[in-house]
């Protein structure tokens, strides 16, 4: 297992991210994402830790609370070191029937913090993050209440998720120009099949430096190499009845042949070049798997192990391209090659 800094902080989290949306289950798509109860969680996370993972990422909004009252209960009943473990929560969500018990507002931040402490019976939360895009809450009023509640010693770092790169980038200036706490992370979806945030995303965090979580790395198990034309995958498969998030699966399938192909040669699963493809990227700090069993957790981990050559990482950056999109075509056509002249030009004097 390797481990990487934070965006600019000094906190070294691991590649791979235990995702707790699998844990508490409950009703609707909370039963067809995962419902493993206390037990099992305790089992799937003593694993991960063996395993070197000490990255554990949950929200309150995941099983309606549930997911971090049980990843609480397993800190404490596998006795885990609270510095061991950096744990990361959400909010935004939907916790209440009352019109402020959600978004991003100071109050519903303020309430949310309190609330997910008490679920987990911590002290503290290494990574507090907004979990989606409020519309309506002033991004200085949501950064501000952030700094708060690291002033105040309750959170340590702060992050977003699902955001755009120009509302990340206003959050930054405003935050920098009042000496707030910062964005250091965004927790995004990324995958061989689902590579948008190239476009916008990826260099403005480069430019930003601050770190990716990709959540689902597998395109919520199509890229498991347990789907095709016209198959809903194996039985109790969650994209069966919980098709999320969005794939142009036509698109899709190629990909998968691509990555089949590897894998046989490799004598692997496909998710696990699957996942070598994202951990590949330069711009990846971890990838959050959501595993239901050990077998699954233990095939996620190995894919940390697995070095794909510089041609394999070709063929499948070839075939997952993205399609040319305005501006981007036009920045190509016009300074795509700008850089090397100026430098030639700068070398040869």
């Amino acid at each position: 297992m390797r481990y990487r800094q934070l965006g600019r902080t000094g906190l070294f989290v691991s590649e791979i991210c235990l995702g707790a949306m699998t844990i508490g289950g409950g009703k609707g798509i909370w039963q067809a994402i995962g419902n493993l109860e206390q037990d099992a969680a305790d089992t799937l996370i003593k694993r991960a830790l063996d395993g070197g993972v000490n990255f554990i990422d949950t929200a309150d909004v995941y099983s309606a609370g549930h997911s971090e009252i049980m990843v609480g209960q397993s800190l404490v009943n596998l006795g885990i070191k609270r510095s061991d473990v950096v744990i990361a929560t959400k909010v935004y969500g939907e916790m209440g029937k009352g019109p402020n018990d959600r978004g991003a507002s100071r109050g519903h931040i303020m309430d949310g913090i309190k609330q997910s402490l008490e679920r987990m019976k911590l002290d503290y939360i290494d990574l507090y993050q907004i979990h989606g895009n409020d519309p309506v809450t002033p991004v200085e009023e949501t950064v501000r209440a952030l700094d708060d509640l690291v002033r105040e010693g309750l959170v340590r770092y702060v992050g977003v998720s699902n955001w755009p790169a120009w509302k990340i980038m206003k959050a930054a200036a405003y935050a920098e120009h009042k000496d707030f706490a910062r964005f250091e992370s965004l927790q995004a979806y990324y995958s061989i099949a689902g590579r948008d945030l190239e476009r916008e995303l990826v260099p403005m965090m480069e430019d930003q430096k601050i770190g990716l979580m990709v959540w689902s790395p597998l395109a919520g198990g199509l890229l498991s190499g347990k789907f095709g034309p016209g198959s809903n995958g194996p039985e109790g498969a969650r994209r069966a009845s919980f098709d999320f998030p969005p794939v142009n699966k036509e698109r899709a399938w190629p990909i998968v042949d691509a990555m089949r192909g590897i894998a046989t040669v490799k004598g692997i699963s496909v998710a696990r070049v699957a996942l070598a493809y994202v951990l590949a990227k330069p711009f990846v700090t971890s990838i959050i798997i959501g595993a239901k069993t050990v077998e699954q957790l233990d095939d996620n981990l190995a894919a940390t192990a697995l070095k794909l050559t510089a041609e394999e990482l070709k063929t499948l950056d070839d075939i997952s391209a993205l399609t040319p999109e305005y501006p981007g075509w036009m920045f190509e056509r016009q300074s795509g090659d700008r850089v090397p002249k100026s430098f030639e030009a700068v070398k040869g004097g």
